[in-house]
């Protein structure tokens, strides 16, 4: 809850970072994995809607929500009750080996977002990369087949058989040895930089045949595939929209075949989109959708939802001793609420703000270091993200030169406002130096 004291735009009083900023860096760099990546030397103390202030006082309007996670902004105050409550109640009990009522609650949810609610299992997990696990054994599970296709660009996770379908930088993969066996890429549909150039329309189809035309007749037939994982829209590969054809021919190919077909929506999920799925927008039934970050504005919990003719395994067949938490359960249903009680139509609304006020960049900015040869500037796009830092917006980089706007579904358009102005002005800063 904002009070009287608090803003709801940024506000800036100290060099960045501040000297108490400092000394928790410092502190951290003693102690912490050097394998976390941190772009500028933001430190987070206090967060209350879309506002972030670190130890000096300095308050962030945050267009990076965790990657997408603080769905409905920072500590909502019907967030923190759920979470207050439940904790005083039953902090956890082991779902895998006992019953609690807070799991169906939270299934019976989810599974009516499905295309056709009743027809849907749901398994909880703790992660987005957890998630992804399970998925790939329930397919390999159900299909009694082994092989898995997934798409270069795209992010499943950092576990190893999640991390044998990612494919987005090769320093997530390198130094790991021998992953998942039995994994093939193949190119993501990406209509702005399409070799062939075609528009998002029809960009994509090549890629279809030559799903069909080569993979299936020159590497495994289309009968040893378990499973096709895709993004609707690849978040760490440079939030690129698939093409709404190319998700409904993914899904033909695989009820021809029998092959499952699994949608990763952990980070497109949970109204971002203006939908409760990114899918929901191509008008397909996936066989299993894949969901964490935003499902529960910030508590660790994910889940795979999966139809009912497929999660037919037996049990013990997989289990998880965190899962299905109750204080994270009473969290996610709390955000539910709020995503359908009115986040996900504003997540449209300032949406589409948004989109009307950035329409003309490609014409106003570089964006890229030649808008001929469309050659990526990824030293421009860390300069714009520095400099947005400065101004009080936190944002994030994802692909190769792309800029992770995932705000809470909460701003309004004086925030959205405030944070294109920023935006500019760092673009301009930035392009000074080409």
């Amino acid at each position: 809850m904002i009070t009287a004291s608090d803003t709801k735009l940024p506000r800036i009083s100290t060099a960045l970072p501040g000297p108490k900023s400092q000394l928790v860096i410092d502190y951290d760099k003693k102690y912490m994995s050097p394998s976390y990546m941190r772009d500028y030397p933001f430190v987070a103390e206090r967060g209350y809607g879309a506002i972030v202030e670190d130890p000096d006082g300095n308050a962030f309007l945050d267009f990076a929500a965790g990657i997408a996670v603080c769905s409905t902004g920072h500590c909502h105050p019907k967030v923190v009750e759920a979470i207050q409550k439940q904790a005083a109640e039953l902090i956890h009990i082991g779902g895998n080996d006992f019953y609690h009522r807070h799991m169906p609650q939270l299934a019976e949810r989810l599974v009516r977002t499905m295309p056709n609610p009743g027809d849907y299992r749901v398994f909880f997990g703790n992660s987005g990369t957890e998630a992804v696990e399970g998925a790939i054994k329930l397919a390999r599970y159900a299909t009694k087949r082994d092989k898995l296709i997934a798409f270069y660009g795209c992010f499943h996770g950092r576990t190893l058989g999640s991390l044998s379908l990612t494919a987005s930088k090769n320093t997530q993969r390198k130094g790991f040895g021998t992953l998942l066996g039995g994994v093939e890429h193949i190119p993501y549909p990406y209509a702005y930089r399409c070799v062939l150039g075609h528009t998002k329309e029809t960009c994509g189809g090549e890629i279809l045949e030559l799903l069909e035309q080569q993979i299936f007749k020159r590497l495994f037939a289309p009968e040893e595939v378990a499973a096709i994982i895709v993004e609707p829209i690849q978040g760490e590969g440079g939030f690129i929209p698939a093409p709404l054809f190319f998700l409904q021919e993914l899904q033909r190919i695989c009820n021809r075949y029998g092959i499952v077909l699994i949608v990763d929506e952990v980070q497109a999920g949970m109204g971002r989109t203006g939908k409760w799925w990114a899918y929901d927008h191509a008008g397909i039934s996936p066989d299993i959708v894949l969901t964490a970050k935003g499902i529960a504005s910030g508590m660790p919990i994910s889940a795979f939802i999966a139809k009912e003719s497929i999660m037919q395994w037996k049990p013990g067949a997989h289990g998880t001793t965190y899962g299905g938490n109750p204080v994270c359960i009473a969290s996610a249903l709390a955000t539910l609420d709020l995503i359908e009680g009115g986040l996900m139509a504003n997540a449209k609304k300032v949406g589409d703000y948004i989109s009307g006020k950035i329409n003309d960049w490609p014409q106003r900015f570089k964006i890229v270091r030649d808008q001929k040869t469309k050659e990526r500037a990824a030293d421009l796009r860390d300069r714009v993200i520095d400099n947005a830092f400065h101004r009080g917006l936190l944002t994030l980089g994802s692909g190769e030169n792309s800029i992770r706007l995932s705000p809470p579904l909460i701003i309004d358009e004086e925030q959205a406002g405030c944070a294109i102005r920023i935006m500019e002005e760092s673009i301009r800063e930035a392009e000074k130096s080409l």
